[in-house]
């Protein structure tokens, strides 16, 4: 019974860090394009989705999103961010979609625990990839499309890690933050045990972050913790709204989740 709870165990981790599942979902119409980073070193795929009345406005917010290429979540994020302002319940938006090479390097970050090591590597590869993402792909999405100043990131698993390391560390790099049952685990769950100490620290800039926890006892109480020291400690000019999915597995939470997160990331009023 035990090593069967190991494989398990082991399992679930393998897939946090490695291909994510896919699903037959329909490819809306989009951009495609590649870009040469100097930051991780190699070509990306870019995928861009833009909203119907895109040539008759001047500015969008943008949705920056790893995980994001054809094969990942970009097509099921894309249709349902169309259905959504479709029926005016979010503003329009782009879609900014980053297809994966080697996932668990560019989604976690520095640790101090070998063990993580069985599951991804232990380069800080995520500090080259957010470098990559605001110094690079920023520029050029500005510079290519009908951007407004607005911009937020969206992420589920170990991309939800990404994100909430980023929401921790780099807290400007974005005005609105979605974390889906972040893979808070890694570094001893590092992140969840700091965060009173990068909340104190967090700039006085209005920003936002909804995260989301599944049934997955080793992503749930992290999750649930952070949301305790979010109630104690949260900086005032800091909206944030934490969605516990106790009825949700790992692998239908992003799904079951995904409409009323951006949902309420996008309305002024939440």
């Amino acid at each position: 019974m035990k090593n069967t709870a190991f494989y398990l165990i082991l399992s679930f981790f393998i897939f946090s860090c490695g291909v994510k599942q896919t699903y037959n979902d329909s490819i809306p119409k989009h951009d495609n394009f590649t870009i040469e980073s100097k930051y991780v070193n190699e070509t990306r795929i870019i995928n861009v989705w833009l909203p119907p009345n895109y040539e008759n406005t001047n500015s969008f917010p943008v949705l920056y999103m790893p995980d994001g290429g054809i094969k990942e979540d970009f097509p099921h994020i894309a249709n349902t961010i169309s259905q959504l302002v479709k029926s005016e319940k979010i503003p329009p938006i782009i879609l900014v979609g980053i297809e994966n090479t080697e996932r668990g390097r560019d989604l976690t970050g520095f640790s101090e625990i070998e063990d993580d090591e069985k599951y991804c590597p232990l380069t800080d590869g995520a500090k080259n990839f957010r470098n990559f993402i605001t110094e690079e792909l920023m520029t050029k999405i500005s510079k290519e499309y009908k951007v407004s100043a607005k911009k937020g990131i969206i992420g589920e698993s170990l991309a939800g890690l990404f994100v909430m390391e980023t929401f921790f560390l780099e807290p400007e790099a974005f005005d609105f933050y979605i974390a889906i049952d972040p893979s808070l685990w890694w570094n001893n769950h590092y992140l969840e045990r700091k965060a009173i100490d990068y909340l104190h620290n967090f700039p006085q800039k209005s920003k936002k972050l909804w995260f989301a926890g599944s049934s997955a006892k080793d992503i749930s109480i992290h999750t649930n913790n952070l949301a305790k020291s979010l109630e104690e400690d949260a900086p005032s000019k800091l909206t944030w709204k934490y969605s516990d999915e106790p009825n949700e597995k790992h692998h239908t939470i992003f799904r079951a989740t995904k409409e009323k997160a951006i949902i309420w990331s996008l309305n002024e009023n939440n």
